[in-house]
């Protein structure tokens, strides 16, 4: 199993993010994890049917997010987490790959390995695995009390933007195992696509595509905080 469960926005300002997440696709803010605190950030975790879309916003100088938005100036695209069964191929394939550990995150019932964008390519990534694979504990415990379909219910793809796309396609596509073709690995229940970076903002996560229930939005596009998000 290999899913896509979780896409991060870095934002300057949390409450604006929430409110135009809010605003345009009824997303409703399930936990704030207070743990982030240690490490000079803020977030919230919003369900989009049983995945999630966070924010993250730095509360002191000099942290990772902070260094990002200057980076690419100003809110977008911050990491991928994709969930898995077990992480014990994840060790094996990131040592013969020569790829770093960043951080391991542990919570109750789950650890996350976030790997190095230096290595991988394109953008940060997290790879995750819970002890119930249905539960996703980086949401809280009550999430799904605060899911919100009337107008999106799932996330179908992601595109990462990159100098060299090709690249880092192969990159992702080998570590992960995973196929890849028509420009797209193709995931359990999403797609990641490989496009140039052509916006002078470097490496990155450029876009989500939401999955409309509200069927009169398909095909609607928008810019939220960096993020071309559409809807499908």
């Amino acid at each position: 199993m290999l899913r896509l469960r979780q896409v991060v926005w870095v934002a300057s300002d949390l409450d604006a993010a929430e409110a135009t997440l809010a605003g345009h696709f009824g997303l409703e803010p399930a936990y704030r994890d207070p743990g982030l605190a240690e490490f000079g950030l803020e977030n919230l975790v919003m369900p989009c049917g049983e995945q999630f879309i966070e924010i993250v916003s730095p509360t002191e100088a000099d942290t990772s997010a902070g260094r990002l938005l200057q980076k690419r100036f100003g809110d977008g695209g911050y990491m991928v987490l994709l969930q898995t069964q077990s992480l014990e191929w994840v060790r094996v394939r990131v040592n013969q790959h020569k790829v770093r550990i960043v951080h391991e995150a542990k919570g109750e019932g789950i650890i996350g390995l976030h790997l190095h964008p230096a290595d991988v390519g394109g953008t940060l990534l997290s790879i995750d695995a819970c002890d119930k694979s249905e539960e996703w504990p980086w949401a809280g415990p009550d999430w799904r009390d605060h899911v919100n379909t009337s107008v999106v219910d799932g996330i179908v793809a992601v595109e990462i933007q990159a100098a060299d796309p090709d690249s880092v396609a192969r990159t992702w596509a080998s570590l992960l195992g995973c196929p890849f073709r028509d420009g797209a690995l193709r995931l359990d229940d999403a797609e990641v696509r490989f496009v140039p970076a052509r916006d002078g903002r470097g490496d990155g996560l450029r876009a989500v595509d939401l999955r409309a229930t509200d069927r009169s939005r398909a095909g609607e596009q928008r810019m939220i905080h960096g993020v071309e998000v559409n809807l499908r």
